[in-house]
């Protein structure tokens, strides 16, 4: 490790703590090994420090108070300012203080801010019901600027909150926004509009998707056990959702729709409350209302009525079974 280390801190707050056990997923090397490497030290974790009890809390005041160098703030889960914007709804153990007014104080020293999760970025599941909690983001409340630290906070190094979201994040996109951080290779336009990464969140969940070609030719999926594509029928929003789930797997091997399981556009704001049931895909007219982002509706319908008419039979029957019931043919390509 380097001699001055970047000193990282993380907090967690209104979650239920999944980021950190994605986090954990991290291979090759693993995380602990990875933030050495990277030169950053890991002041203090909630649940991978040994530090506890009045330990822990010397080392948030030492930060809030600018005795200790705070060059990262990590902040896992919603902030909760209920009841009434008091923040009592969530206080820091041994401190007699909201967990609200600790991130604000520490935020103002840190040189870096993220939002780990797409909770700590929007909101996201914790504010969803009515949000009798008052939960919202660090910088967002749901797709709206504002938040906690409000539109104009800046960090210390200039930038706006970093929101790494997803429910949970994929380990990748944590590291890769640290080590870009530690290499001093991260400025404001490697952030989307939603203050995103764009080493993530510049791809689709379509990208790379293992029912593509059910796709290609509007081959749908009718039941969640088919093989078929699930934008039509089953709720799928990857042609909308901003991440590389697909082409950056999850443990080296699997995905949401790998495993089955309709994308639900876990990176954006309130996907958490899309208004119908996270299975269903809504239509007008018998077309489905979430058609993908940078296609204008004309098209698509004209292209889905054209793909229907020219699916081959082993896409239109594989598509509604939950195994391969046609294979490819076999045939002489030709080439030489």
């Amino acid at each position: 490790m380097p001699t001055n280390p970047l000193n990282l801190l993380w907090l967690q707050s209104g979650g239920c703590g999944g980021c950190t056990l994605s986090l954990l997923n991290a291979e090759q090397p693993h995380l602990f090994a990875l933030l050495e490497e990277a030169g950053i030290h890991l002041l203090w974790h909630p649940s991978l420090s040994q530090e506890s009890g009045a330990e822990a809390l010397d080392i948030l005041a030492a930060c809030a108070e600018g005795r200790e160098r705070l060059d990262i703030l990590c902040v896992e889960g919603s902030i909760m300012t209920g009841p009434h914007g008091t923040g009592r709804f969530h206080m820091l153990s041994g401190t007699g203080r909201p967990m609200m007014s600790w991130v604000l104080d520490l935020a103002a020293r840190a040189r870096q801010v993220l939002a780990v999760g797409t909770c700590a970025a929007f909101g996201g599941i914790t504010a969803g019901g009515g949000n009798p909690g008052g939960a919202v983001g660090l910088q967002y409340d749901g797709e709206h600027v504002g938040g906690l630290l409000g539109p104009q906070f800046r960090a210390a190094s200039g930038l706006p909150v970093i929101n790494v979201a997803g429910c949970p994040t994929h380990p990748g996109w944590v590291l890769d926004t640290l080590l870009a951080l530690a290499l001093r290779r991260f400025t404001e336009n490697d952030l989307d509009p939603y203050n995103r990464p764009r080493l993530y969140a510049d791809h689709l969940v379509h990208h790379g998707c293992p029912r593509n070609e059910f796709y290609e030719f509007k081959a749908s999926a009718e039941k969640a056990s088919d093989l078929g594509c699930m934008m039509e029928n089953m709720g799928c929003k990857g042609t909308q959702a901003h991440a590389d789930c697909n082409t950056r797997l999850w443990n080296g091997n699997g995905s949401c729709l790998r495993g089955g399981y309709a994308c639900v556009s876990c990176t954006e704001p309130r996907f958490e409350e899309p208004g119908h049931p996270f299975a269903e895909t809504p239509k007008v007219a018998g077309i489905p209302i979430g058609l993908p982002t940078d296609m204008p509706k004309a098209w698509f319908v004209a292209l889905a009525a054209l793909s229907k008419s020219a699916t081959p039979k082993r896409v239109r029957e594989n598509a509604v079974a939950d195994h391969t019931v046609v294979v490819p043919v076999v045939r002489k390509t030709g080439l030489k």
